[in-house]
């Protein structure tokens, strides 16, 4: 028997032996290679790359650690998720707050501070209704991050009255009915307030310059701009 069964195997060694010679892929050493392949990726995936010969047995692999972003990605996690304490000045005040990283600053004013006359429109900075000062400069705080507002001033339209007289600007919006439904006004108010901080006597296209940002539904933009040529008066 012994003798029947061994020109049966040589055959196929010696055929295994020609195509490798002649470079040519056996079914053998493509079983190895496809099954090295599915190792290759499973590794990949867990930052780590294993390197074989395509012939190679698959215990003979050599591993090699490769830099791997699972470690930063959890590092980079833990920084940024949970709840955080922070403080923020608002309108002459300091708070402590615990907000969550992706709190806008129009959020936390309005639901953790109570301070409703920020007004959210778009919620996409496209508005300017959530218009707030920061550090005198006019922002839409629905753009920006409460956490990254730390140790800055921040002015909403509440922190404008002194002493229950109301600023200049409020004043003069009340008297020149720039306003109708009175969503945009907090905004546009506090908008008008940066500009004439910065320019004592604006010109009309001044004026409609540095307020084009700002959007009002009812159309009140005459009156609007009445209002700030009114203030401006009153500020010189």
């Amino acid at each position: 028997m012994a003798d029947e069964i061994a020109p049966e195997q040589e055959p196929e060694e010696k055929e295994e032996e020609r195509a490798t010679t002649n470079g040519q892929v056996t079914r053998r050493q493509f079983l190895v290679g496809a099954g090295v392949g599915a190792v290759i990726g499973i590794a990949g995936t867990a930052g780590v790359l294993t390197l074989v010969h395509p012939t190679a047995p698959v215990e003979q692999a050599q591993t090699v650690a490769t830099p791997s972003t699972t470690s930063a990605t959890a590092t980079a996690s833990a920084l940024v998720e949970g709840t955080k304490l922070i403080a923020l000045n608002v309108n002459g005040r300091d708070y402590e707050i615990a907000v969550e990283p992706q709190y806008t600053l129009a959020e936390v004013l309005k639901r953790d501070l109570g301070l409703t006359g920020t007004k959210l429109g778009c919620n996409g900075s496209m508005c300017s209704a959530c218009t707030v000062l920061v550090d005198g400069v006019a922002q839409n705080s629905c753009s920006l991050l409460a956490i990254r507002e730390v140790g800055k001033k921040i002015i909403t339209i509440e922190g404008l009255e002194q002493n229950g007289k109301l600023h200049p600007v409020q004043a003069a919006f009340w008297d020149n009915a720039a306003y109708q439904c009175g969503f945009c006004t907090p905004g546009q108010i506090l908008g008008a307030v940066e500009l004439l901080n910065k320019i004592k006597n604006p010109t009309d296209d001044q004026i409609r310059a540095a307020m084009s940002g700002h959007m009002c539904k009812c159309s009140a933009y005459p009156n609007i701009l009445a209002a700030i040529q009114a203030a401006a008066k009153q500020m010189a």
